[in-house]
């Protein structure tokens, strides 16, 4: 039996905001027992570089060759992790010497899981080398290279904080980052995937309208009227009839039906579709959930939430309702994925990347 240890995991999601950062105590099976996270935001010139990758790695898929720029953005990329795990390691008063590894997942620049190819930046030897401390980083490829989607990776740690909580199953933990995505758990039975949009669309129609990187609140969606067309338009993307597991790259849904819209309009409706593709995740499950536990900056978001409510005929809660820390949750699940990783113990199911056999991954840099 493993011993339990301190494990910090990093997560930069596909919203390109900044890096969460978690201490976990956890042996990677049925022990987790969180501390400390906080999230250092990036400069506008590292969201900038970021933002460009996206770009540029499109181009890559089509044959060019990777740019410089691209190698640029992945060492201020973990540079600014380094700079996370140092301030947290200042707020739990620890050294790194009492950290046994770091969960590294990089930045998400590309997914193509049906040609067997994803892709995060992100140097697990600089940052080891940065922090003295041992990394885990590249979680996904195995499971991709295995025919897998590569993603969702939260839902074993999913399963284990459900199987703590004490509330009744099937529940579903929703994570609304960029993306959005589900994992249903009942008893021994996890299912997750992507279910389509998450902040991401609205963070950009924000970004162009208005110069303000997301909607706080959802205040100005709501001043805004949904535009029902628009929204039938969306969501007859042939991705929602899709069999899950299945997931997305963050620029796979366009904007092309909200165009025409006002700022407000526009906003209002990116939101009803996050919502309503979250409320369609339904026709997926087995049975019925009992309740919805909300994670991710997309709980902070008081219209889409108030709109995720009205079409989902259970309770939904955010993550702080039952004990978690809603903004951390991804974070700590790296942590514990990288404790899996050391042990070889699987990472994704069939049932929540579609791999064809529980799937183990991820690289290890020691310090």
């Amino acid at each position: 039996m493993t011993a339990v240890q301190k494990v910090i995991g990093l997560m930069s999601g596909t919203s390109l905001d900044g890096v969460d950062a978690a201490l976990l105590e956890t042996d990677g099976e049925e022990v987790v027992r969180p501390g400390p996270g906080l999230t250092v935001a990036y400069t506008p010139h590292t969201r900038a570089l970021l933002r460009s990758s996206l770009d540029e790695a499109r181009a890559v898929a089509q044959g060019s060759p990777v740019p410089q720029s691209i190698r640029e953005a992945e060492r201020v990329l973990t540079e600014a992790h380094a700079q996370a795990v140092k301030a947290l390691l200042e707020k739990a008063g620890l050294g790194a010497d009492q950290v046994a590894l770091l969960g590294f997942h990089g930045q998400t620049i590309l997914h193509r899981p049906e040609r067997h190819w994803t892709w995060q930046i992100g140097d697990g030897a600089l940052l080891a080398r940065l922090t003295g401390i041992d990394v885990v980083n590249d979680f996904r490829s195995a499971d991709v290279k295995a025919g897998g989607q590569g993603a969702p990776l939260m839902p074993l740690y999913h399963a284990v904080l459900a199987r703590r909580s004490g509330r009744s199953e099937p529940l579903v933990v929703v994570n609304i980052g960029g993306v959005a995505q589900v994992t249903y758990i009942k008893n021994d039975f996890v299912l997750a995937f992507d279910t389509g949009p998450g902040n991401a669309p609205i963070d950009d129609w924000m970004q162009r309208h208005s110069g303000k990187p997301v909607d706080e609140d959802g205040a100005f969606a709501a001043t805004g009227k949904v535009d029902g067309t628009a929204l039938d338009k969306m969501l007859a993307n042939p991705f929602f009839e899709r069999v899950p597991p299945k997931s997305l790259d963050r620029m796979d849904f366009g904007m092309e039906a909200v165009e025409r819209l006002s700022p407000a309009d526009g906003a209002a409706t990116l939101s009803a579709f996050t919502a309503a593709s979250l409320a369609r995740a339904r026709e997926h499950f087995p049975d019925a959930a009992e309740s919805w536990i909300v994670s991710g900056g997309g709980r902070h978001n008081k219209t889409l939430m108030g709109m995720l409510k009205a079409r989902v005929n259970a309770p939904v809660i955010s993550a702080e309702e039952v004990g978690w820390d809603g903004d951390a949750l991804e974070a700590q699940g790296f942590a514990y994925l990288a404790m899996r990783s050391k042990k070889g113990l699987p990472l994704s199911l069939p049932t929540t990347t579609g791999v064809q056999q529980p799937m183990t991954g991820g690289k290890f840099w020691k310090a």
